[in-house]
């Protein structure tokens, strides 16, 4: 034999036990993605999402796994840019051979990457993308842990009109699709109880200099201002319209449920009358007791996200067990008939894979720069 001839079928032989070794290994574990923003302005919320997902797969992990398998979690940093998550949820598909995904976290990545996933046959939950679009867009293998904006945005409108008593509103958004989307809802809601808005304005995403529209904001005279954003945005937004002047309730929605919307304010003196929308505290609830007393005792607070990302991978793995595939179609059908239990209670979905229950309720930030849920 020729010694290229060889040396050729060294080589296939190298290949072809590489890939048996590769393809046993991948057997070996369940490999779920966690796709969200890790670096950027909005990574708060990554690392929220992440330690939830982590302590999940290693609690699992720990009573046996799924199956006799254990969890192993990828790991895809999409920034919130929509570009960055179709190219992260092409790589967790190709390269990660996941079976599902947890994620992604904004609803301008969860939209175009949804695709990738839907056509790659890959369940995928987000824990926080509120846009109705989500769901609405037929995909059946696509399930939120969160609400809706067309339901936040109700609970902020009568909070704002009947709680507050405000007259002369000033609707914001940062121009993305949660943003806006929240901000238009929370309006049309507005308008259906008589009211219209004194001022709508959208700034930009990364900017920090606000102060020409906390002008407009002021000359309006706005007894209330709803935004519809993130914290990176609302925290120098609210500063410069209380150093203008401005004491103005500040009303906003589930993107500002991070302790970064303080240090992005510039301190707890600034975030004084600061109202948001977010589910009812999942640290209250009786069944996520033992592992939030896990989480502090480990040093970590689990705020915001935390919980709803270990519910997500708790519910993937119950669908996983449950049917013994991971094909996304009977996960997704197990998910709609049987719900799921997590540390969040209970869950079930309908149809569109939207939660049965929505429990947006209202908090406020307090003198300490802690938020609150109002009772």
């Amino acid at each position: 034999m020729h010694p290229s001839s060889r040396a050729f079928l060294s080589l296939v032989a190298g290949a072809t036990a590489l890939f048996a070794a590769h393809a046993a290994s991948a057997a070996e574990t369940i490999k779920i993605g966690v796709a969200g923003p890790f670096s950027g302005a909005y990574a708060a919320f990554g690392e929220q999402q992440w330690r939830g997902a982590e302590q999940a797969a290693k609690d699992i992990n720990a009573a046996g796994g799924v199956m006799g398998k254990m969890i192993e979690l990828a790991k895809g940093d999409d920034a919130c840019e929509p570009k960055q998550a179709v190219a992260v949820a092409n790589r967790l598909v190709d390269n990660d051979g996941i079976v599902a995904v947890a994620g992604h976290f904004c609803s301008s990545s969860t939209m175009p990457s949804s695709e990738v996933y839907a056509d790659a046959g890959v369940l995928q939950m987000t824990h926080g993308s509120t846009n109705p679009q989500v769901t609405d867009r037929g995909i059946p293998t696509i399930f939120r842990m969160c609400g809706r904006d067309d339901q936040q945005g109700v609970v902020g409108a009568e909070f704002v009109i009947n709680t507050l008593k405000a007259k002369n509103i000033a609707v914001l958004h940062d121009k993305t699709v949660y943003g806006k989307g929240l901000a238009d809802a929370m309006m049309a809601h507005m308008k259906s109880l008589g009211l219209q808005p004194v001022l709508y304005e959208g700034l930009t995403q990364g900017e920090k200099d606000f102060n020409a529209l906390v002008t407009k904001v002021k000359a309006a005279k706005s007894d209330a201002v709803y935004f519809g954003g993130l914290h990176a945005e609302a925290g120098p937004l609210v500063r410069q319209m209380r150093e203008q002047g401005i004491d103005a309730p500040f009303v906003s929605g589930d993107g500002i449920v991070s302790e970064e919307f303080v240090l992005a304010a510039g301190g707890p003196q600034y975030v004084k009358n600061v109202f948001m929308t977010f589910g009812a505290d999942p640290r209250r609830i009786a069944a996520g007791k033992a592992l939030v007393e896990k989480f502090r005792a480990a040093g970590y607070e689990p705020e915001g996200y935390t919980l709803y990302s270990y519910a997500v991978i708790q519910s993937i793995t119950q669908a996983i067990a449950g049917t013994k595939t991971t094909d996304a179609d009977k996960l997704a059908k197990w998910l709609k008939t049987h719900g799921a239990q997590t540390v969040m209670g209970p869950k079930s979905w309908d149809a569109k894979g939207d939660l049965k229950v929505s429990d947006y309720v209202m908090y406020k930030w307090n003198d300490d720069g802690k938020y609150e849920q109002m009772d």
